[in-house]
């Protein structure tokens, strides 16, 4: 059964080229080696992820991600917090659509600059990998959209989505 961190895993592979170790991954995401294997051993066996070859099953995860990520962790909205804007508040859904009347979705962080709503992230490591890699933070906030959005929201992020996850060579 995948977990959050396997899906933050995954999106950061996305994201990645060939050449990573657990050690890089470790250092760049605050996971511990151990959890990072685990999380590649259980995409792999998801069919999300190919170990051998060292690559993101992008059409299987996209599917994944814009059809089951909203089920399998559906959102947990908590009160008013400091932290990261998340979802449309951030871009790159921010940049296209009108800042919505009410507080933003936040992930909670200290060191966060934005009062919102509070929303649980994926792991508790997404505010700080949010801040160090942005590439991973829009497509971190772009599955809140899905999660949280409404018809229009999600078809956008869907879209949004799939381009930030096309392999290298088919996204130039």
């Amino acid at each position: 059964m995948l977990n959050g961190q396997d899906i933050v895993v995954l999106l950061k592979l996305a994201g990645q080229d060939q050449d990573w170790t657990l050690r890089s991954l470790e250092a760049e995401m605050g996971i511990s080696r151990a959890g990072v294997h685990r999380s590649l051993q259980r995409l792999s066996a998801a069919g999300l992820y190919d170990l051998e070859r060292r690559r993101t099953n992008f059409s299987q995860a996209e599917e994944f991600l814009v059809h089951a990520v909203k089920y399998l962790f559906p959102p947990e909205m908590n009160g008013e917090t400091r932290g990261v804007p998340t979802a449309w508040a951030a871009p790159p859904l921010s940049d296209q659509l009108a800042p919505p009347s009410g507080l933003p979705p936040v992930w909670p962080d200290p060191h966060g600059r934005q009062r919102g709503i509070a929303v649980a992230p994926l792991h508790p490591a997404v505010p700080e990998l949010g801040r160090r890699d942005p590439e991973l933070a829009e497509r971190l906030a772009l599955i809140d959209a899905i999660r949280m959005g409404d018809a229009r929201v999600r078809g956008l992020a869907t879209k949004l989505l799939a381009q930030r996850l096309a392999p290298p060579a088919a996204a130039a």
